[in-house]
């Protein structure tokens, strides 16, 4: 005989919680920042005020709250699919592939309604640069991971800077309808030069794993 379990008061919060922060996101993303307010997200997750308010206290806490569970979200998904990235010098490029994969869907459109929107917005600012923060040493920990333990930190660090400024630009352009053949090329040429730095300075070998930097400074171009 089947017993409905009851939840417990703890998992009903977090379910509240969770109805809240993907309510938050799906406005973000159709809405956009300046037409999301409480009042719609708490219809589309079908709470009260009362349950938002218990919660979050503020729209600009929410807001950060919605970023940071969305990330989070993604980033389970990515650590799933580094089990399946390719051995030698491709490794790191396909850690590329998934970083743009990450922040060129909802990611990328909720996150940056927040940032230009925390530009004239004080409060909004405050709550989401920690968070920020946070999303990118996550990111680099998940690129130290695919690149391997004896890779150079301040190299792995600069690509992966230049990785996350790339990905954001072309997500931005997809947005505004640019040409995804555009896109495409330019992510291509982007990885095809960070597997030459890589192999330049001693990182991934061609049988996967990371060996001894060389002594003499990469050639310049």
């Amino acid at each position: 005989m089947y017993i409905k379990r009851h939840r417990t008061q703890a998992e009903r919060s977090e379910r509240t919680r969770e109805l809240l922060l993907e309510a938050t996101i799906e406005c973000l993303v159709e809405l956009g920042y300046a037409r999301t307010t409480v009042q719609e997200i708490c219809q589309r997750a079908g709470l009260s005020r009362g349950a938002q308010q218990h919660h979050f206290t503020t729209k600009a806490e929410l807001m950060a709250a919605a970023l940071q569970h969305l990330f989070a979200r993604l980033s389970q998904q990515v650590h799933h699919a580094t089990e399946a990235l390719p051995a030698g010098p491709e490794r790191i490029t396909a850690a590329v592939d998934l970083l743009w994969q990450s922040y060129s869907g909802t990611l990328s459109t909720a996150a940056m309604e927040l940032w230009v929107a925390a530009r004239t917005d004080p409060e909004l600012r405050a709550v989401l640069l920690p968070v920020d923060r946070a999303l990118g040493h996550a990111t680099l920990e998940f690129y130290r991971q695919a690149a391997g333990p004896d890779t150079d930190a301040k190299l792995l660090e600069k690509l992966l800077l230049l990785s996350v400024n790339l990905t954001r630009g072309l997500a931005l352009d997809a947005m505004l309808g640019g040409d995804p053949g555009r896109r495409s090329a330019l992510l291509d040429e982007w990885k095809a030069m960070v597997r030459e730095r890589y192999r330049s300075a001693g990182g991934l070998g061609d049988g996967g794993r990371t060996g001894p930097r060389s002594a003499r400074p990469p050639q310049q171009k």
